[in-house]
């Protein structure tokens, strides 16, 4: 037989109840005032808007503003970056014993701005073809660290968690927003670093929001760990972190950047 859930005991005493507290809520409606939930203080800093989506506001740190390498550092040995910087721009260095570069500086959360573009005349093919990464945080040398993925993914196959805006590894893009070789891209990443317990368990996990060509692809992505190229990933405790780009083994031609800023979120 078909219960009628409306005329149900289970139904009417939950009714009842509801009738029943239906006065005291009103009561505190209307000893309440609009000002009880009204927040004064502290007021918000007030932050000058660069003059587009791309230009650095006035709280930012100029990671690189086409005219030098001061920000950065080997990442090998700490010795002053060798990269080539030219026209503004600033071009990987592929010769043996150059590799990754790194921020002079440490971070833990942050919003983070950088430009790339893959050349116009780039060669190969899979993760061969215009291969480089933003390491988020650089926790040692190599590709130590969380990376999110640079590559030619226009029109070229490769695993989808390590085509271009991947957290490598880990979680592919929700779309492929790339651009066409010889066109400059953008990342724009929102950073939570994770953090770690004084015996170095991990007490909450790193977040990344990033915004690809002005298009969400990872949204709030919770990571797993250090993203590796074999194995699982896992965590490692650290403090802050420099931010890494990198100089791939890949023989086609060299990536650049330019515009590189960040913001620190405290």
């Amino acid at each position: 037989m078909k219960m009628d859930w409306n005329r149900s005991p289970q139904f009417l005493i939950l009714a009842a109840l509801v009738f029943a507290a239906a006065p005291f809520f009103a009561q505190d409606a209307a000893k309440s005032k609009p000002e009880d939930t009204e927040i004064w203080q502290p007021e918000p800093k007030i932050v000058t808007p660069g003059a587009d989506f791309a230009a650095a506001p006035s709280d930012a740190i100029i990671l690189f503003d086409g005219k030098n390498e001061d920000e950065w550092v080997s990442a090998q040995d700490h010795a002053p970056a060798k990269w080539v910087v030219h026209d503004g721009i600033l071009t990987v260095r592929k010769a043996p014993g150059t590799g990754n570069i790194e921020t002079t500086r440490k971070f833990k959360d942050y919003q983070l701005h950088v430009e790339w573009r893959i050349p116009e005349n780039i060669t190969g093919s899979g993760q061969a073809r215009g291969n480089s990464g933003v390491f988020l945080a650089s926790t040692g040398p190599g590709d130590d660290g969380y990376e999110l993925q640079v590559l030619d993914s226009y029109n070229n196959k490769t695993y989808v968690n390590g085509q271009a805006a991947s957290i490598y590894k880990q979680s592919p893009p929700l779309v492929n927003p790339n651009r066409k070789p010889g066109e400059w891209q953008s990342y724009d990443i929102a950073w939570t670093a994770p953090r770690f317990n004084a015996d170095g368990s991990l007490k909450t996990p790193a977040y990344v929001t990033v915004f690809f060509n002005g298009v969400l692809v990872q949204n709030h992505f919770e990571l797993t760990g250090q993203t590796l190229y074999n194995g699982k990933p896992y965590y490692k405790a650290y403090d802050a972190a420099p931010i890494k780009l990198q100089a791939h083994g890949d023989k086609s031609e060299p990536i650049s950047f330019r515009n590189i800023w960040v913001r620190e979120l405290k």
